[in-house]
């Protein structure tokens, strides 16, 4: 039992040596930085702080990757290092697209399984890879379990801060979107070929050597959607469920690949067909409906409230619409700050919720804070900056 409490120490111990860990953090960091860009492009401010996406990175995914390493070492999902690198390859190269949700497991350890299958043991990955049927199937397992934690991971995350967006509509009007992006890692610690930990005779379950020893893999998740109409938490909550489903699709040929080798394979493809079906419906479904965050007959719709402004303390959500300002209607921003300015201490809205009822919300003004609710509107991308923020 020393020996392999030492070497779980050591595998611990040896994330700082994960070139992915680092990688993770480089890419967070850029991709806060173009979505911080893109806010400014729009609304001529900064509506998210550059390092929510960095920050992101070490919130729950370590919660599930603890849970997962237990049932990982527990089981004995057995890799090959290099099945470990391939992974990692495949994330580096993927990331370059700057795609959050392209950061899936259906598509890392997915495409690690179909270049397994696709190239056979007489092509070069089959060379690396001396005992693919067993690497194929542990590969299985693992995008299982990673599976199972980007479908949790997007369900816990679904009341998370988004960035709202302005985009062309199909008649060419300019509409609001809401854009949500998450980077987590899930660190999980495997036994990998290779060391001084010998097999027992019921561990692991799917050797892949002679001799093992842990490795703390903090693979990289990502997610992303963009949504005109359906709103960001019910959008991610179906999508979360339908993550899940699909891992739990995918367990069938998983754990028969234990006995047939080649369902790895199939199981690689039905992650990938699967993951995509997954971001397809959900774009067709959402552009389906009409624009919610697009210009009103009746008021003003709030496609965005920035974090710690005036607008959010009183409540306002993105989706509802402003029908009056200190009881005069509004169809414009110019017609709002007008009415805001009728009384330079207080201002009360009527506002329509996403319930369709009419509530009220009301809050004191300082003189020159008319300008400053903190509240974004769709409007006309070359506006001036002047006009972006109410």
């Amino acid at each position: 039992m020393a020996a392999w409490g030492l070497e779980l120490l050591e595998g611990i111990a040896a994330v700082w040596r994960q070139p992915l860990l680092y990688y993770g953090v480089f890419l967070a960091i850029v991709a806060g930085w173009r979505r911080m860009k893109r806010e400014r492009r729009d609304f001529h401010v900064r509506i998210h702080h550059p390092w929510q996406e960095w920050r992101g990175l070490w919130t729950w995914g370590w919660a599930a990757g603890a849970v997962l390493s237990a049932a990982a070492i527990i089981v004995g999902i057995a890799l090959p290092r290099e099945a470990v690198w391939m992974v990692t390859a495949l994330t580096v190269v993927i990331g370059l697209t700057m795609e959050a949700r392209l950061l899936s497991p259906a598509y890392t350890v997915g495409g690690a399984l179909v270049l397994l299958g696709l190239a056979g043991p007489s092509g070069m990955v089959g060379r690396i890879f001396p005992d693919g049927a067993t690497a194929g199937t542990s590969l299985t397992l693992l995008l299982v379990l990673l599976l199972l934690a980007e479908g949790w991971l997007i369900l816990r995350s679904r009341n998370g801060a988004v960035s709202p967006q302005l985009a062309k509509s199909k008649r060419g009007m300019t509409v609001g979107m809401q854009w949500a992006q998450r980077f987590w890692f899930v660190p999980l610690v495997l036994p990998v070929s290779g060391g001084a930990l010998p097999p027992a005779s019921w561990w692991p379950l799917l050797p892949a050597g002679d001799g093992y020893s842990f490795w703390l893999v903090p693979f990289l998740l990502g997610f992303s959607q963009r949504r005109q109409h359906i709103m960001p938490p019910e959008a991610a909550r179906e999508e979360g469920r339908r993550v899940l489903r699909l891992a739990l699709l995918v367990t069938l040929p998983a754990v028969f690949s234990v006995w047939y080798a080649p369902l790895a394979f199939v199981a690689g493809v039905m992650a990938i067909v699967g993951r995509e079906w997954i971001a397809f419906s959900g774009h067709r479904d959402d552009r389906a409906r009409p624009p919610r965050f697009a210009r009103h007959s009746q008021g003003l719709v709030i496609v965005g409230v920035l974090p710690g402004s005036k607008a959010e303390k009183m409540g306002l959500q993105i989706g509802e619409i402003i029908m009056k300002a200190n009881g005069v209607p509004v169809r414009t921003e110019a017609e709002f700050y007008e009415a805001l300015q009728r009384n330079r201490a207080f201002c009360k809205l009527d506002v329509v919720g996403h319930n369709g009822e009419v509530r009220f919300v009301q809050g004191a003004l300082y003189e020159d804070e008319h300008h400053e609710l903190g509240l974004l509107f769709v409007r006309n991308r070359d506006a001036s900056a002047s006009e972006a923020v109410s």
